[in-house]
This record gives structure tokens, sequence and C-alpha cells, in this order.
């Protein structure tokens, strides 16, 4: 033993000396070592990191940690669309057998029901808000209201409306200047035009009290449709359990209005869908500007897009001008000149130009300036909370199909509220999902029960339909009469309220919740560190239960985004196998070069009884010796740059998309033991191999030819 010892005590003599004889050798060596340890500890230590944020962002916004949905569907369920668009699915029949099934296998917590899918939402026009308004207040009127307060509005609503049918008219004389008025459509155009010139008359106003619904419906089917900024948007949204859905995402959180109550239909709107599809535009940019400052440290001076944000929002103040009655167009003109230099009595028009003409030294202040004066006065949003819109959308039966549904807030997701990703998703409830689909819910097999007993309707086989319709050797029942149609007896007995409003207060029980269809389902897990495990007892309780259905992870789930992840580390890995590969030779090579420069000291060595495998040892511990040191220098090198990267506010979110994958503003790479471990067993493992060949050239050295050597 005391021979071993000694033995391993001069190897390590030998090996050391020669290291530290070769100065520049081993600086050379050791220099790649520590780049490629510091490469494997950062760049692990930044993958993990983005694998965290992005399970974070899926797992707490919409995924889960499982997915279940029917092994029949035609494509893969990739929630944030793949490249083939929406998943193509086949529904979950009967979600309540499923939800009873999965909630009994072990650590699963919760089964959430969903229907991801996209909708039409209509946003209308100004003219059709200010026109909704105003006959609001003259039902009001109509009816015998008539205090001070609904006077005052009332006659704020005709002067607002007037004044934006003035500002269309000089709209569309600018473009009858550049149209060709003599066209097919010359004559529509005229009568088109006649209408306009007679809203933008006195006498047409001074008669308006006279005949308020009249003048009301001339100016909603012949001025209206001139405005043409009709538009709808797409709404992209979840149809789920409300409550459950809440129970299940913590991220999930309504920061405008409130969650739809326990029970009932409703919408929740994305916040950045709402920011980016629905807010008014001149504000937009003024937040992507201000976004891009202070996020990204842009100047308008220099940055070309930020340039044409601000000539867009001083060609855009029409629409701000059409939003604003007269009233609050002199409070807004009234409060912004003298905070902008304005002289007394400029137009709002050109003092809305002087707010929009912002630079960088300016630009704080007229930001808050629009916030603090122009915002509170305007109707920020095409679709508030309180609003009922109507969402469309192609069943499955292949029509088009329409709800009406009640917005309750605005919806995001804490950490990632500026993702274009997850804050582009509504919430809307199960039952309204499945109406927007054509999926038969109770309510439309009791109305299609009801029909039957009505009209005396009855199954019939297909063979014996013809028969039963054109009464083959039938003899006449009766002879047809023309007759008053009774309306009333055909709709049946009145009921208060009409049937949206029904649907809209009716509260319903957790089983016609969960009795119905669902398109796939997320399981949320008490413990998500077993999440093989569980997958593998949720396949068993399916292929028990013959459910049908298949199971996925979160990151298969996500579809394009959950890959992401595996995408970063194929390229992190083959840029590391790259380097490494490259160290490979380089050290061989130097160890080629330094074991032939040693060609006498081995064989002196061997002549003096050395064995072969003493020398073979002597140069494996002088290269690990080298991964060794140079390797944890270069570990803790890389644990330096990921402090450094920490305390300089991490890596910043430059897009919405890295947004999301970082799940917050900027990722903050964190150290951990493993990506330190996986450093120092792949430089050892690159040097060792690298010293293979060397170490096989010295053993074949015999002391003769090595003492004879010039060399």
């Amino acid at each position: 033993m005391a021979g071993r010892r000694d033995r391993v005590r001069i190897l390590l003599r030998i090996a050391f000396r020669n290291l530290l004889a070769s100065k520049v050798r081993t600086g050379i060596l050791g220099a790649i070592v520590l780049v490629g340890s510091l490469i494997v500890v950062v760049g692990s230590s930044v993958l993990d990191s983005i694998d965290r944020g992005m399970r974070t962002s899926i797992q707490g916004s919409l995924a889960g940690q499982l997915q279940v949905y029917d092994a029949r569907s035609e494509g893969a369920l990739e929630l944030y669309g793949g490249l083939r668009g929406q998943s193509l699915l086949e529904p979950i029949e009967d979600f309540a057998k499923v939800k009873a099934v999965l909630s009994k296998v072990p650590n699963v917590k919760q089964v959430v029901p969903m229907g991801i899918d996209q909708a039409m939402v209509a946003t209308g026009n100004t003219f059709d808000v200010a026109l909704a308004r105003l006959r609001s207040d003259a039902r009001r009127l109509e009816a015998g209201e008539g205090g001070p307060e609904l006077r005052r509005d009332y006659a704020a609503h005709v002067a607002h409306l007037r004044r934006m049918v003035g500002l269309l008219r000089e709209e569309i004389a600018q473009a009858r200047s550049i149209v060709d008025l003599s066209g097919r459509d010359a004559a529509d155009r005229r009568r088109e035009w006649e209408a306009l010139e007679r809203a933008d008359t006195a006498e047409f106003w001074d008669a308006f009290d006279r005949d308020r619904y009249a003048s009301l419906e001339f100016l909603e089917n012949r001025v209206a449709p001139l405005a043409m900024d009709n538009a709808f948007t797409f709404l992209r949204y979840v149809g789920t359990d409300v409550d459950a859905y809440f129970r299940a995402f913590p991220l999930a959180e309504v920061v405008e209005g409130e969650r739809i109550p326990p029970g009932q239909r409703g919408i929740l709107i994305g916040k950045q869908f709402a920011e980016e599809w629905l807010k008014l535009k001149n504000a937009r940019r003024l937040d992507q500007i201000k976004d891009a400052r202070d996020r990204r440290g842009k100047r308008i001076a220099k940055d070309e897009e930020l340039q044409r944000w601000v000539r867009e929002n001083r060609s855009g103040i029409r629409e701000i001008l059409l939003k604003l009655d007269p009233v609050k167009a002199e409070e807004v003109a009234r409060e912004l000149r003298p905070a902008l230099g304005a002289a007394e009595g400029e137009p709002l028009e050109a003092v809305l130009g002087r707010l929009f003409a912002t630079t960088d030294e300016n630009f704080d202040q007229h930001h808050d300036l629009f916030y603090r004066v122009v915002a509170p006065r305007l109707r920020l949003y095409q679709i508030d909370v309180g609003d009922t819109i109507t969402v469309k959308a192609p069943s499955k039966s292949g029509y088009f199909s329409a709800i009406n549904v009640k917005v309750y807030g605005f919806l995001q997701f804490k950490g990632i509220e500026k993702s274009g990703i997850s804050g582009m998703w509504s919430v809307m409830d199960m039952l309204s999902f499945r109406d927007l689909y054509g999926y038969l819910t109770r309510e439309k097999a009791e109305e299609v029960k009801r029909l039957k007993a009505t009209m005396g309707a009855r199954e019939l086989e297909r063979d014996a339909a013809e028969e039963a319709l054109f009464g083959a050797g039938n003899a006449l029942v009766g002879e047809s009469k023309a007759g008053r149609i009774d309306e009333r007896a055909l709709v049946g007995p009145e009921r208060p309220g009409a049937p949206a409003a029904d649907l809209a207060a009716r509260v319903y029980t957790q089983d016609e919740i969960d009795g119905g269809v669902a398109l796939n389902a997320a399981l949320i897990l008490e413990d998500p560190g077993k999440l093989r495990a569980t997958a593998r007892d949720v396949r068993a309780a399916i292929e028990r239960e013959k459910l049908g259905l298949k199971v996925v992870d979160w990151q298969e789930a996500a579809g394009l985004v959950g890959q992401f992840v595996t995408l970063l580390r194929v390229v992190l890995f083959t840029a590391v196998l790259i380097f490494f590969a490259i160290a490979l030779v380089i050290i061989n090579n130097a160890m080629v070069m330094a074991t032939l420069q040693r060609v006498k000291e081995i064989g002196t060595m061997r002549a003096l009884g050395t064995q072969r495998r003493f020398v073979v040892a002597m140069l494996l511990v002088e290269i690990a010796a080298v991964g060794i040191l140079f390797g944890l220098a270069g570990a803790v090198l890389g644990a330096g740059v990921v402090g450094l990267i920490r305390a300089a506010g991490g890596i910043p979110a430059a897009t919405n998309f890295l947004y999301f994958v970082f799940s917050g503003p900027a990722l903050f790479p964190r150290l951990g033991a493993m990506p330190v471990g996986v450093s120092l067993a792949i430089v050892l493992l690159v040097a060792i191999l690298s010293a293979l060949y060397p170490a096989m050239i010295a053993m074949r050295v015999t002391p003769v030819e090595a003492m004879s050597s010039e060399d």
C-alpha cells in the first residue's frame, strides 16, 4: 500500500512539474478548457431559466400540466396554434364522465373543460356608438322623463352628432375631388351625397325634435354607412368552466371589471388584445412609443419606427375629433392651450397637432397631458366593460351562428401582462361556447322538443319520409284556405323578458356546465414533479374506462411555442458540440506535439524501468489536472457572468414573444448545481479523449528508439 502511495505521489509530482515547465502549452490548453466550461455554465443556466419561464407561462395560463383530447381528432392539440393553424379536434361528447374518471386518478387535482377557437366580433363605428347613445336619450324623453341632466346630455349628444356629420361631409368632399363621379355607381354616389348634404343643414337639425325617431332612422340608414369605418376583429378565446379556470390557473386575473358571476354566461376580454386591437389608435401608438423608450431604451430622434408612429399620430386626429362632442372638445382645447403654448382661440385640431408632435424632450409631458386631459373624455376602447357584444363563428354544422354575451371585464396574466401570446386570449363560459359552435345544449334540446310538440312532428324512418311528405295513395285530409296569420300564437305565450335576457340572467348548475361537450381538458396536478408517473396513470384510467382520449404533457400541447425550448437546447448543444470538437482537435494536436518533444524524456524513464502504464497515467493526469483546474475556473467565471447578468437587470425581453418565453419583462438566469457539474464532466471528458492518442504514441516508444532519437 505504501509503495502504491509513493508511486502516485511521484506520478503527481512529475505531472505537475511538466505542466509548470511548459507554461505556454498549459496556458493554451487551459484557456480552451476555461472558455468551454464558461459556455456550458452560462448557456445551461440561461436555458434552464427559459425552460422554467416557459413552464410558468404555459402551465399557469392555459395548459396545466397535462391535456387530454379525443384520440379520433384529425390533428394534434396545439393550444397556441401550429403550422396548419387551428387544431382540428373531435369533441369529447360527455365531459362529465371524463371528469368523474380522471378526478379519481392519484395526483390529479382538477379537470378543467376547454373549447379553444376563434370567432368574429363586430366593433361598429363611431357613428353607431353616437346614434345608440342618442336613441337611448330619445327613448327616455319619449317615455316622459325630462330632468335637467337628461336634457343637458341630450343636447350635448345632438350637438356631437351634428358635428360628426359636418366632419364627415368635409372628408367626403375631399374624396369626391379624386373619385370618378361618372362611373357605374354615379347615381348611388349622388344619392349618398344628397343625404349627407341634407343632414348637414340647419333645417334638418331644427326639425330633429319634431320627429326624433324618423331623424335617427335617416342618420342610421343613409349617413352612418358613409363613415366607412365599420370593422370586425378575430377574437381568440377559450370556452371553459370559468370558476374552475381561475382556481386552476393562478396567473389569470381580472384587471378591469369583475369575474363572470358563478354559473352565468359572459366573456372576459384579453387585456393585451384590447390594447392592440380595440384601443384608440393614437393612444395605442403613444403606449408603444413609451414602451420602446422606457423598456428598450429607444429614442424618437434615432428610430425610424418611432418617427413613423409620431407622424401617424399627427395625421390620425380625425378619430379623436369624431369622438368629442362640442362641450368636451372645448374643455379639451381650453386645458391644452396653455400647457402646449397655443394661442387663445386656436382650433382644437391644431392644438391636438401640437400634442402629438412628440419629441424625446417633450414626450413624457405630452403623454401625461393626453391621459390626464383627453383620454377621460373619450371612449378609449371599441368594447368596454358592461357592453354586450355579438360573437359570430362558423358552427360545426357548416352555418354561421351568433351569440350575445356580456363583457364582464378585461383579463391578463400576472408576470406576462404584455405577452402577445397569452394576452390575446379571452375567456368565455362553457355554455356560450357550446351554443356558438352548434353543439346541442340542454336548452336547445328542450326547445326542439317543445317545437316538435307544438307542430305535431314525429320521428320517421328514412324509407317512409317520401310517403309521409307527399301522401302517396292517401285520401285528401283537408283543403288549404287563406287566412290571417296569428304571430302571437306561432311564437307562443309571452314571457317576461327577451330570450337573450333570460340566458344572461340564468344561473347554471355545475351539472349543466359539466354535462355536455368539450374539445379538450386541462389536468392540474397536486405535485407537478410527478408528471410522467401521473400521465401513465391517466392513460391507464382512459384505457380501463374506454374513454378514447389522448394524453399529452404541457410542452407537447403548446405546439410550436412549447417546442421553442427544445429548439434552443438543440442549438446550444450543437454549438457546444462544435466548440468542443474543435477544442478536442486543438488539445489533441498540442498534446501530440508535446509528446513528440518529450520522446527522449520518456525513453529515459522507460530505460530506468518505468512501465508504459505509468507514462500513460502521467499524460492523463497532466491533461486531467488542466481540465479540473481550468474547468473550475471557467465555472467560477461563468457563475460571475450569471451574477453580472442578474445584477444588470437580466436579459431584457426585446419582443412580446420573449416576454412570454421569459415569463416576464426580463430573464434572470439562476446558477444551479447541474450546469456546473455538467460543464466539469464535459471538459474532463473532452480533455481525457484528447489525451488518449498522445498516450498511445507514448506507449509505442521503446527506450532504444527514444534515446537514439535526435529530437
